[in-house]
């Protein structure tokens, strides 16, 4: 029986061509950093995709605080919002947050990564043990 390692990037008969097909791939997968930002996504609500409510706008206007919930980084937030949304809605996420995740500079393949890995996340989050 024959076993294939796909958790190894180009495990087959490319690899005797060289570096040279290593470099010409896009990157499919997400950093460590991005890693998390989608992990920590999972125990955010769908209430933290929109903006300041009235308290937080009382707050600000009687304190002057101005805390913002956002990421600093513009792609770690479409990141983080897509995720969001994702981990709510499964694949049925909005076609803002797609627009918004591919201009970040995120690629299709990254796309599908992040929806397969969250929509069997929450299969498993979905199952329940007794035993």
């Amino acid at each position: 029986m024959a076993f294939l390692d796909f958790a190894q990037p180009l495990a087959g008969p490319q690899m005797a061509v060289g570096a040279s097909i290593v470099s010409s791939v896009p990157a499919t997968d997400f950093s460590a950093q991005e890693w998390q930002i989608v992990a920590l996504a999972r125990t955010d609500g769908l209430r933290s995709l929109r903006g300041p409510g009235h308290f937080a706008r009382l707050r600000r206007w009687i304190f002057g605080e101005d805390i913002s919930l956002a990421l600093a980084s513009d792609r770690l937030e479409a990141l983080r919002r897509l995720a969001v949304e994702a981990w709510h809605k499964g694949y049925a996420v909005s076609l803002s947050g797609l627009a918004a995740f591919r201009a970040a500079g995120f690629s299709t393949a990254q796309l599908e990564l992040l929806l397969a890995t969250i929509s069997a996340g929450r299969t498993a989050r979905g199952r329940r043990s007794f035993a």
